[in-house]
């Protein structure tokens, strides 16, 4: 399967030609799973054969084990057709505010709005590259709330930096010639020395000269050249531009298309903005990327999916 940029599909057109039977996606899967040819998950031996019996899975001939191509990835035992799922991971990957698990089910004919919402909470856990850089050069980072409150919070929201009736969230992100590029989002239990010292170690490269404003707990960092900006009676937004950009589009986002983010799963939710932020440039190529991670993804247990009532 070709892996230039310039043959990804970039229509609806174009995606529906390409990937209209079963087999044409499993063809495009297996290459992402296995770029040099199949390796046995049991034994890691090269040498198998296509089942004739069973749909798309191949039997080692060293050991014995029948593995399809989506064994062992976020589509395990999933009982959706494989187009489905493609055409769930274009949507979720070239719409440039992402789409809903109500718009999803509506666009695919989904029999349920609980399929169409554990189709998107497995694609989410897909849109983080284990092997992905670190941020580097010049990189600026902050912190933001986002309203939140559950019956036990008071009704009024303390103000400053109490994490009272708030989500907290730290970012970051990477300029180069006064342009962002890659951004980073992470939630954080507080805005003291331990929570912001282990985000930016996180995130950011070593040797990289960190922007912020004057808050102390991101004084001291290791490894780090630290530039802080006493922004006094000067707006944020001036000192910091592209955090708080990047903050400011999220907080539209999310109120935009999920009409508020809640706790639960918040975390993925982030990692789904900062995926399409990250490829805000090529949103096309972005499906390739998801779904070359998704067949690398282990599943995630039920539990882990299923949303809290509050």
């Amino acid at each position: 399967m070709p892996g230039s940029a310039e043959r990804f599909p970039k229509s609806l057109i174009e995606f529906q030609e390409r990937f209209a039977t079963e087999g044409a996606c499993a063809e495009y899967l297996f290459e992402r799973r296995w770029p040099d040819g199949f390796v046995c998950p049991g034994c890691g031996d090269g040498r198998a054969w296509l089942l004739q019996t069973k749909a798309f899975t191949y039997e080692c001939a060293a050991c014995g084990r029948q593995t399809s191509v989506t064994a062992g990835t976020i589509m395990h035992a999933s009982k959706l057709p494989l187009t489905t799922w493609f055409w769930a991971a274009f949507l979720m990957a070239t719409h440039s505010n992402g789409i809903s698990a109500l718009q999803l089910q509506s666009q695919l004919g989904l029999g349920s709005y609980r399929t169409a919402w554990m189709l998107c909470g497995k694609l989410r856990r897909a849109m983080v590259n284990p092997e992905r850089e670190p941020l580097c050069g010049i990189v600026e980072a902050d912190e933001t709330i986002i309203p939140f409150r559950t019956k036990d919070d008071p009704i009024v929201v303390p103000a400053g930096r109490s994490g009272v009736g708030k989500m907290l969230v730290a970012g970051a992100v990477e300029v180069d010639a006064g342009k962002p590029r890659r951004a980073r989002l992470k939630v954080i239990e507080g805005f003291g020395k331990d929570q912001i010292h282990a985000f930016v170690l996180g995130a950011v490269a070593p040797q990289t000269q960190l922007v912020t404003d004057d808050w102390p707990a991101y004084h001291s960092i290791p490894g780090l050249r630290h530039k802080a900006i006493t922004v006094g009676p000067m707006a944020a937004h001036i000192a910091l531009p592209w955090t708080h950009r990047l903050f400011s589009n999220l907080k539209r986002w999310g109120l935009g298309v999920y009409h508020g983010l809640r706790k639960t799963n918040l975390q993925h939710y982030l990692d789904e903005f900062v995926f399409r932020f990250n490829r805000r440039r090529t949103r096309h190529a972005a499906f390739d990327t998801l779904l070359r991670i998704a067949a690398r993804t282990a599943p995630a247990p039920y539990q882990v999916l299923i949303r809290k009532t509050a």
